[in-house]
């Protein structure tokens, strides 16, 4: 059985609810969909345990255009390590308005559970997400700091995007930054192990 019906008895089953037919979305729903902020809209995951629930909740915060790795999820999302934050983006009933996307393994590569590498590229690339930052990431560039400012940030915060080529100083690592006398960025909160 397919249409209707069977999403129907599909939501009655896992709400104990019917679903209300409508032909207009949800409030904020389309602005949501259209620019990739959807932090404001009410997004309902009884399904999902309480970590999966705060890990999604924390990759909801991730600015348009903007990664963050696995362990920054973790962190933000208070959770012990980065295996339950991958459970729970592999869980994430609603990709787009959760956008999975925006998660990378600490690596820098793409960490596309939810929908696939093609699917994850091309959200990535309609975001504006700059691919010469991604590949600083995967050569082993973790943070990319700025030696007039001396803040450093993950690569693709919107602060590291200004930093002119000849001012930037790569970073493998937190400690390596902070021994060269950098502070992390408030903006992105880049994880400090």
């Amino acid at each position: 059985m397919s249409g209707p019906q069977a999403f129907e008895e599909a939501h009655r089953a896992r709400t104990g609810r019917s679903a209300i037919p409508t032909t207009r979305p949800l409030p904020g729903l389309r602005t949501a969909l259209r620019t990739g902020r959807a932090r404001g809209l009410a997004i309902d995951l009884p399904e999902l345990t309480e970590a999966e629930r705060a890990a999604l909740d924390a990759v909801r915060t991730i600015p348009r255009g903007q990664l963050r790795p696995l362990a920054w999820v973790a962190r933000e999302a208070a959770l012990p390590d980065s295996a339950a934050v991958t459970a729970a983006l592999v869980a994430n009933p609603v990709p787009l308005l959760i956008p999975c996307h925006r998660v990378t393994f600490d690596d820098g590569g793409p960490c596309d559970l939810r929908y696939g590498p093609i699917a994850g590229e091309a959200l990535r690339r309609a975001e504006g997400v700059d691919e010469a930052l991604v590949g600083l990431s995967r050569a082993g560039t973790v943070f990319l700091g700025s030696d007039t400012t001396r803040i450093y940030c993950h690569p693709t915060c919107a602060h590291a995007r200004r930093i002119t080529p000849v001012h930037q100083v790569p970073f493998r690592s937190a400690r390596d930054a902070r021994a060269a006398g950098y502070r992390a960025c408030k903006s992105c909160r880049p994880i400090a192990a």
